[in-house]
């Protein structure tokens, strides 16, 4: 049966939860904690994450995060995958290193979001590692609390759901922490948390799929209806100034690569495109486009001049052929 499709909400905000298989606890071996946090710091930068709060455990890690416009099961995805790869390699062993692909509850009620970092944070604490949160280093607590030199939490963001200056809202933010010690659902596993359990994992009804809703319920995003590859293709095409058919032969010259990475990366990142369906508008194979999407991703955080070609071209298709 092929899994569901899920609901991505552009600026959705969510609690991300996943543990390795058979329980191994590979984040207490060497470094591999700190290579994990390394992968996520890139994959904030590079897709736009907003983090809220962090913890990798010996077996699983939490995050609270708001998705920026690259869906998360991308973001999370190349994460996992890249760790797996890595891991196996420094080993030289083989096989699935995740009990599955990641979990994910959209937080709707802004209200839940102050536990939800409460709890992430208080993790070690439960598990009796250590008694007071700043003690221990894999955490995003000790981002908050100024004890990291490179904080992954985007601090200013979390600590404003506290207050309105960083000297209260730092102090509101430890006393919540506090308060949530003595709290029911601190140590109960995610499933049971009030913002798991109260309904049936199912798809989202009546929800945009690009819908950006900030941590105050404040709706900015992008519209972007679903579009076939080849009518996705012949609308970027237009907005570039571009004939399909230059792009989609075989010349090689240099602003015709760029474009046609461009269109790639923008279409499967962005507009939920399918690399083969888009490599057959194209007549390029499924692997060469992924191959494109990839370069694109680097390229639009290496490269400031692309990453503004990036966003122009998702702005105008959103214009041209949002609606």
């Amino acid at each position: 049966m092929p899994r569901r499709h899920r609901i991505f909400v552009e600026g959705g905000i969510y609690h991300v939860y996943n543990r390795f298989a058979r329980g191994a606890e590979i984040f207490t071996e060497g470094d591999e904690a700190e290579r994990f946090v390394e992968l996520l710091r890139k994959a904030k930068n590079r897709d736009g994450l907003t983090v809220f709060a962090w913890c990798v455990m010996s077996n699983h890690y939490h995050l609270a995060v708001r998705s920026g416009p690259v869906p998360l099961s991308r973001t999370m995805g190349y994460v996992q995958a890249r760790f797996g790869q890595d891991y196996n390699r420094r080993n030289r062993s083989s096989g699935p290193r995740w009990q599955s692909r990641y979990k994910a509850r959209i937080v709707e009620d802004s209200r839940y979001l102050a536990q939800l970092i409460a709890y992430i944070h208080l993790n070690p604490v439960v598990a009796n590692i250590v008694d007071d949160p700043v003690a221990y280093p894999h955490s995003g607590h000790r981002d908050l609390v100024r004890r990291s030199k490179e904080p992954l939490i985007d601090v200013e963001q979390t600590l404003g759901i506290y207050g309105d200056t960083l000297r209260t809202s730092r102090r509101h933010y430890v006393q919540a922490l506090k308060g949530a010690r003595g709290s029911e659902w601190k140590s109960e596993l995610p499933g049971r948390l009030p913002w798991w359990k109260r309904e049936p994992d199912r798809p989202l009804e009546n929800v945009e799929p690009s819908v950006w809703i900030d941590e105050r319920g404040v709706s900015t995003g992008r519209a972007r209806r679903r579009m076939s590859a080849k009518d996705f293709l012949a609308t970027a095409c237009h907005v570039l100034g571009r004939e399909v058919e230059v792009l989609a032969g075989n010349g090689y010259a240099r602003r015709e690569t760029r474009d046609r990475v461009l269109i790639a990366a923008v279409g499967v990142e962005r507009w939920q495109q399918s690399p083969r369906e888009l490599g057959s508008a194209l007549g390029r194979r499924a692997d060469v486009v992924s191959r494109w999407v990839r370069w694109g991703a680097n390229r639009r955080q290496e490269e400031p001049k692309f990453g503004e070609a990036y966003d122009e071209l998702d702005r105008r298709l959103s214009e041209d052929g949002g609606e």
